[in-house]
């Protein structure tokens, strides 16, 4: 039987650190793994996120769309595993 979880970030960079330890570090193929905006609107996430945040006031930026969270999901076919993604996701912010 086939689970997914299904959890948010503030910032495209918190997604994507999670997505790889999960593929790098854990093995998951990344094809199973989605990533969406959480609204209707493309969106780099709500948060400035990494390098910029020290250098650039978040209402500075115009670069990227700040519409929403990002949309992480993986479909775990070895539920098993859902214990690894969920530490994963929570290590990252994931809510």
């Amino acid at each position: 039987m086939s689970t997914t979880i299904e959890r948010t970030f503030a910032t495209r960079r918190q997604a994507e650190l999670a997505i790889e330890h999960l593929v790098q570090e854990h093995g998951f193929e990344r094809t199973d793994i989605f990533v969406a905006p959480e609204g209707q609107e493309n969106s780099a996430g709500e948060d400035v996120g990494g390098a910029d945040r020290a250098t650039i006031a978040e209402d500075e930026r115009d670069d990227a769309a700040m519409e929403s969270r990002i949309v992480v999901s993986i479909d775990l076919e070895d539920e098993s595993m859902a214990q690894t993604v969920e530490s994963v996701f929570s290590e990252f912010d994931g809510k």
